[in-house]
């Protein structure tokens, strides 16, 4: 019988020869901002429960709520908001069997970081 050379190959890519993809990355970031939201609910949730439960409680819940911290938090949390929702609705573009072609996908891939930053900033404008 014949002996086979076995090529050996690597099981998957790796970092040094993969190069991520804007696609793979603004899947993630979905992920992403989908779990990431949870620390803005919960900081608002600890403030709505606070202003039910007692004025020195509620001092100190909107002490952190409004500072440095509670606005970074705030303002993450707002654009992660719009992020996950322009990625949700380009999903649904994509399941509808549009935008597939790699120049196209890319293309909303793009759009929907710099409107997710534009939204952002026009609703802390505006609020």
């Amino acid at each position: 019988m014949a002996e086979v050379k076995r090529v050996e190959r690597p099981l998957s890519p790796h970092l040094q020869i993969y190069r991520p993809q804007l696609t793979s990355i603004t899947s993630i970031l979905t992920r992403i901002t989908g779990n990431g939201l949870i620390v803005g609910v919960m900081l608002a949730v600890w403030w709505l429960f606070a202003a039910a439960v007692s004025p020195e409680y509620f001092a100190v819940a909107n002490a952190v709520a409004t500072s440095w911290f509670g606005d970074l938090v705030f303002t993450c949390s707002a654009w992660a908001v719009w992020y996950h929702y322009l990625s949700g609705l380009r999903h649904l573009y994509f399941d509808a069997g549009h935008g597939l072609e790699i120049a196209t996908a890319e293309k909303l891939g793009w759009g929907i970081i710099a409107g997710s930053f534009l939204f952002t900033a026009l609703t802390i404008l505006i609020v």
